[in-house]
């Protein structure tokens, strides 16, 4: 599958592409300059695997970008890569719709970790479907303990702190864990817990 970088500024491109090379270095990665010729690309080029948005497109305005991309692709991971503030477009971003918001100011191992854990192979997949029954109920040993944390009512950023990881990573690792469990908040994935007898053991 592939990877698109979507991007006006060429130099972002090439680093951004660079980046995601060592996330995982056998992937596909296309690089985009604008939101319209997204479908056609994607066309040409196969399945998205994650996106890289860039917030500010020529043809974007605001949260459009993320919005379009969603909206076409619901089930694609989207990473919103940007020199736009966090504290000004990051909550909007993920209320749009974006599973990672990552400021380019970043340094390159913030940015590789972030990537990281949107990027889950389909090898790493059928190996944790594989070691366990079928269905939503073999979890990794990091959403164990996000399933821990959640029951002692810790935050994001305690759980970013506990877990010495940003808090951007802890978002995309409660939006892969609701993904595998099949719900949409933390209340559901703690009632989902206890249901299965995964808490008080």
């Amino acid at each position: 599958m592939t990877v698109y970088v979507i991007d006006d500024h060429p130099l972002m491109r090439d680093a951004l592409t660079m980046l995601v090379h060592r996330v995982r270095p056998g992937l596909k990665i296309i690089p985009i300059h604008k939101l319209n010729v997204v479908e056609s690309t994607v066309e040409k080029n196969g399945t998205p695997e994650l996106f890289c948005l860039d917030l500010q497109l020529p043809d974007t305005l605001g949260m459009s970008g993320v919005q379009v991309l969603k909206a076409k692709y619901p089930d694609v991971p989207l990473a919103v890569v940007t020199s736009a503030s966090a504290s000004e477009f990051e909550a909007r971003c993920l209320e749009a719709g974006a599973n990672a918001f990552i400021e380019k100011s970043n340094s390159p191992t913030e940015i590789i970790a972030a990537l990281r854990t949107l990027l889950v192979s389909e090898e790493d997949a059928a190996a944790e479907d594989a070691a366990g029954t079928a269905g939503p109920t073999k979890l990794s040993k990091r959403q164990k303990q996000l399933i821990l944390m959640l029951d002692q009512g810790l935050s994001n950023r305690e759980i970013a702190e506990k877990l010495d990881i940003s808090e951007h990573t802890v978002k995309v690792h409660f939006w892969r864990l609701f993904r595998r469990l099949g719900v949409n908040s933390r209340t559901q994935a703690l009632h989902f817990a206890r249901t299965n007898g995964w808490l008080g053991i």
